[in-house]
């Protein structure tokens, strides 16, 4: 993480305070300098996966991910692999 977005010296800072909100979905506003506002809204994806930071330190993204899934599929013994399609 850049230095600027540490926040842990912050007084009343809470690391994932917004967590649960952003999974179930959250907006956000855009304000134009002309006055007009524009509301846009965000929820994860359908399949979508939010890593834990710590995770993600490791797998920073898809393809590592996906990578790392392949390789555990390997090691799955067949039959349980095929149970669970």
């Amino acid at each position: 993480m850049r230095p600027e977005y540490d926040f842990s010296r912050m007084k009343g800072a809470v690391r994932g305070k917004y967590y649960k909100a952003y999974r179930s979905g959250h907006k956000v506003e855009i304000h134009q300098a002309g006055g007009a506002t524009f509301v846009q809204y965000f929820k994860l994806e359908e399949g979508a996966v939010l890593l834990s930071p710590d995770v993600k330190k490791y797998f920073p993204d898809s393809e590592a991910v996906n990578k790392a899934l392949r390789s555990l599929i390997e090691i799955i013994p067949s039959k349980r692999r095929l149970d669970s399609v």
